[in-house]
């Protein structure tokens, strides 16, 4: 007997040909519309017409922009832009100047080091967003907003140490105990808070390697059963896996590994998100195009955006994208997944070496299946 299964129908449409590897969705002016920011640019919608945001060093194939988080830095009711580089090694926010059509200016929050992205977690449990770089040669840190009496952002921000040694290449936030507790999650362990996350020492759990690992590493409860699993893409090789935990009599954990996507390359980044409102989240992600410029497994291959729908055994793939550069699109660095026009339906904007993707969500299709 047939059954009929529903797919997404995506409309696909390169807004420009820049190669800025990140970018993210909010709304710049205060207009009640979502815009794009994209490296040096940002696009006003509804239409995404053009303006410049500020000049972005670039070295070689690169930008040293490879962060796009918005937040109010200094109370002033516009959102900013969080953002750090490999090259400048620093990590800046770039002022809004409230919506005019005037350069954005760039104040240095700290000099930390190379960094191969930006994530923003609520790591004390407070209700607002840390800023967490991913410095693979530099300290496990993270950076909280200092704000007045009134919770408004102040322009400063308070950097806290977690640990001094090179954290390596991924990074990542969640539960990993059940305890409620957030943890940091780097490449080769994770990193569990004894007490108050600000004042109290983290202690470390060596209990995998994961090697060039994405950021974000995902910390996601993937059967509903209580017990949070990993998901990890391969940033500069083959590879996305998610990883099974199991608890031993001494308090340790066995991690197993349950392979999603052997066959592609350069898993960077990845959101897990409810993309198509059934209540339950899907995995998104794909490739970052030239990720070391040609230097790595699979850099040059064919690019590809997917979801990954868990089935309850394992996930199934669904291409959103896939084909050559510059007419297809991966995810780059940092992509976003978000309500472009308030239709209801997720939307997904993909920056990369090939061009900067809107994919717009034109909702379900049936499919007959026998």
């Amino acid at each position: 007997m047939a059954r009929a299964a529903r797919r997404i129908q995506w409309e696909k449409i390169k807004l420009d040909d820049g190669s800025f590897e990140s970018a993210n969705v909010f709304d710049v002016n205060n207009d009640g519309i979502m815009d794009i920011v994209c490296g040096g640019y940002w696009y006003e919608g509804p239409d995404f017409k053009k303006h410049k945001l500020c000049d972005v060093l670039a070295a070689g194939e690169y930008y040293d922009d490879f962060s796009t988080i918005p937040m109010d830095v200094n109370g002033n009711g516009y959102l900013d832009v969080i953002t750090g580089g490999w090259w400048g090694k620093t990590l800046y926010w770039r002022e809004n100047p409230k919506g005019l059509p005037l350069e954005w200016k760039s104040h240095e929050i700290d000099m930390c080091g190379n960094i191969e992205t930006t994530r923003a977690w609520d790591v004390d449990g407070d209700g607002e967003l840390e800023i967490c770089p991913n410095t693979p040669a530099g300290p496990l840190v993270f950076y909280k907003l200092i704000r007045d009496e009134n919770g408004k952002g102040t322009g400063k921000f308070q950097k806290y140490v977690i640990d001094e040694k090179p954290s390596g290449h991924g990074l990542g936030f969640g539960d990993i105990t059940g305890s409620g507790k957030g943890c940091i999650v780097v490449s080769n362990g994770w990193w569990e808070p004894t007490g108050d996350p600000l004042t109290s020492a983290w202690v470390f759990h060596q209990e995998f390697d994961f090697k060039g690992a994405s950021v974000p590493i995902l910390v996601v409860d993937l059967n509903n059963d209580g017990i949070n699993e990993i998901i990890v893409g391969q940033a500069h090789n083959y590879g996305l896996d998610y990883y099974t935990q199991t608890l031993n009599p001494d308090g340790t954990r066995t991690w197993t590994k349950h392979p999603i996507d052997p066959w592609f390359s350069q898993y960077h980044d990845m959101i897990w998100v409810d993309i198509d409102s059934d209540g339950e989240c899907e995995l998104v992600t794909g490739c970052r195009h030239r990720a070391h410029c040609g230097n790595e497994p699979g850099e040059d291959d064919i690019v590809g955006l997917y979801i990954f729908k868990w089935n309850g055994e394992s996930f199934t793939k669904q291409v959103v994208d896939y084909g050559s550069v510059p007419h297809h699109s991966g995810t780059g660095i940092f992509f976003a997944v978000a309500d472009l026009d308030g239709n209801g339906r997720l939307d997904i904007v993909a920056p990369g070496k090939e061009g900067l993707f809107i994919f717009r969500n034109l909702g379900f299709e049936s499919i007959g299946l026998k």
